[in-house]
């Protein structure tokens, strides 16, 4: 058995893991549906009480005068840009060169829309307004990811947030906020959610990640731009005759989760802490800034996999299934998402943990 193939399967049969919110099965919906009568009538492409009512209630939580939901993020965020670059008569968008778009969409921007992109920034770090003030002329729309993803879930502070939306809109420049894990960064800004959206002409919420939905996304922004997107989505194939299994669960888990944000980043900071103690560890960014961070070693893959299924099989406490080459080839990583398993780990597991993986570590 090759090392990757023995940290999943030794994670695996761990009964504690600190990441995430538990597995992704049936029972996921089942109980969703608890409480859902027989007679519950489902939405039908697009109108109904179900995905109204929660249209509504998503907007209203972000300030936005409307919402539509969407199967998937991709299809949302692309249709956005897409809207925004019609509405400015120009085919330019900036974001971040590690965004979703430009690094796990295939091309979808620029070869359904023949959108070109500026790659905003450098890549290890955030857009700040000074990426902002040098863009080239004729950028329609910006989008910024709060957090960025790709390097660590780091932030940019909400002062140079309100100074790159002051910018935008005395360009006419449209901003649109990439919010996969906007509910995740709230506790860190200390604003709500409609606070942050109202920077934005336009906003992406997930419903799966840190909420822990089946799937599906939100759409946010004007009257005008969401009658805009809902005809883009019937466009997309995206107009399902029936959404309301996502849309069920995704109200169901907003509810249960969305005040337990605080807890979650506590959590990741709690964590984070114990990773950097450890030897020939470190985490990115070091003190988190939503539920979520890296975790970095400088020794490749096969030599990290070994110490970290030994440390699950002694300890019975689950780090990570997988292991990623560091983008700048100096050893492995992988990602941290706090939920609601991290509370349910005895503390005197954890400590273990950490105490085999310190030791193991200094062997290297």
């Amino acid at each position: 058995m090759d090392e990757t193939t023995l940290l999943k399967e030794t994670y695996g049969k761990t009964a504690f893991q600190l990441s995430g919110h538990g597995s992704r099965n049936a029972s996921v919906l089942k109980k969703a549906f608890e409480g859902i009568p027989d007679e519950f009538e489902s939405d039908k492409y697009g109108s109904g009480e179900v995905i109204e009512e929660f249209h509504s209630k998503i907007a209203g939580i972000l300030g936005k005068e409307a919402a539509v939901f969407f199967p998937s993020g991709t299809m949302a965020q692309q249709i956005a840009l897409r809207i925004h670059c019609d509405e400015r008569g120009s085919k330019k968008v900036a974001y971040h060169p590690l965004s979703h778009l430009e690094i796990h969409e295939e091309d979808g921007l620029k070869k359904l829309h023949h959108i070109e992109t500026v790659l905003a920034a450098d890549k290890d770090r955030v857009v700040g307004l000074a990426d902002i003030q040098a863009l080239e002329e004729g950028v329609a729309c910006v989008l910024l990811e709060l957090p960025q993803r790709e390097i660590g879930g780091q932030l940019p502070s909400f002062l140079e947030l309100q100074e790159i939306a002051a910018h935008c809109q005395e360009r006419g420049i449209k901003l649109h906020l990439d919010g996969a894990r906007l509910f995740e960064v709230l506790p860190y800004y200390g604003k709500t959610a409609a606070e942050v959206c109202a920077l934005f002409d336009s906003v992406y919420v997930s419903m799966y990640k840190g909420v822990g939905g089946i799937a599906g996304a939100v759409l946010a922004g004007t009257e005008d731009f969401c009658a805009d997107s809902t005809v883009w989505k019937r466009r997309y194939g995206g107009d399902l005759i029936s959404l309301y299994p996502y849309i069920v669960s995704a109200d169901y888990y907003f509810d249960q989760r969305i005040g337990k944000m605080e807890s979650y980043f506590e959590s990741a900071k709690e964590l984070a802490r114990l990773y950097n103690a450890a030897s020939g560890i470190s985490t990115l960014p070091e003190e988190p800034v939503s539920n979520m961070f890296h975790v970095h070693f400088n020794e490749p893959k096969n030599r990290v996999a070994l110490i970290l299924a030994d440390v699950h099989e002694s300890s019975d406490v689950g780090l990570t299934s997988y292991l990623a080459d560091r983008a700048d080839g100096k050893g492995c990583s992988f990602e941290v998402s706090l939920g609601d398993l991290y509370s349910g780990v005895p503390q005197e597991k954890i400590i273990k943990a950490f105490q085999l993986l310190d030791e193991k570590m200094k062997t290297l």
